[in-house]
């Protein structure tokens, strides 16, 4: 009831929807709202669980192509995290103990979705070793918080890839013809 309340009202009006009127609009009391969620963050984690579950559960249809299938999960990562800018910048706000045991379950499951796809595409040699989960996801936020459009989005992921991405000969060159080198 809550939930379906925030969601209707987000959707509606931004993740700045007064919280008064997320519990008006559900029908029950504020403190009924506080109780269960004490903070907006709280409550913006709760909201956007089955997406974030839905995007680590992706992982087992992904391409087979080891590069293919981390790329293709980076891409839907970026997308989420872009439409859903209010969640990202609202729910790591704040010191870290305020963050709650789903959002900390959240980060743990999308590092994890993260490190498998990369150690599988690190083990085909398709992209540098010294890459890690943390480094992936760290450039992937930016590039989904700071694109001005989905077609900037493709275009940073894709020099991400390019940056990611080794070569044949053992690592990835840039245009300018510099090496990428461990």
């Amino acid at each position: 009831m809550l939930l379906t309340a925030a969601r209707d009202l987000i959707a509606e009006s931004g993740s700045e929807v007064a919280l008064d009127e997320v519990a008006r609009r559900a029908g029950v009391g504020n403190a009924t709202l506080y109780r269960h969620f004490p903070t907006r963050a709280d409550l913006l984690v709760a909201v956007y669980a089955d997406e974030v579950a839905a995007l680590c559960r992706q992982v087992a249809d992904l391409p087979a192509d080891p590069a293919e299938a981390l790329f293709s999960w980076l891409e839907s990562f970026v997308a989420h995290v872009s439409t859903k800018r209010p969640l990202a910048l609202t729910a790591t706000e704040g010191p870290t103990g305020r963050r709650t045991e789903l959002f900390d379950q959240w980060h743990k499951s999308i590092h994890s979705a993260a490190t498998t796809l990369l150690t599988r595409a690190q083990e085909a040699g398709a992209v540098h070793p010294e890459l890690t989960g943390t480094d992936l996801l760290a450039l992937a936020g930016g590039v989904a918080l700071t694109a001005t459009d989905t077609a900037h989005a493709r275009r940073l992921l894709a020099l991400l890839r390019h940056g990611a991405e080794t070569s044949r000969s053992g690592g990835a060159t840039c245009s300018s013809g510099s090496r990428l080198t461990s």
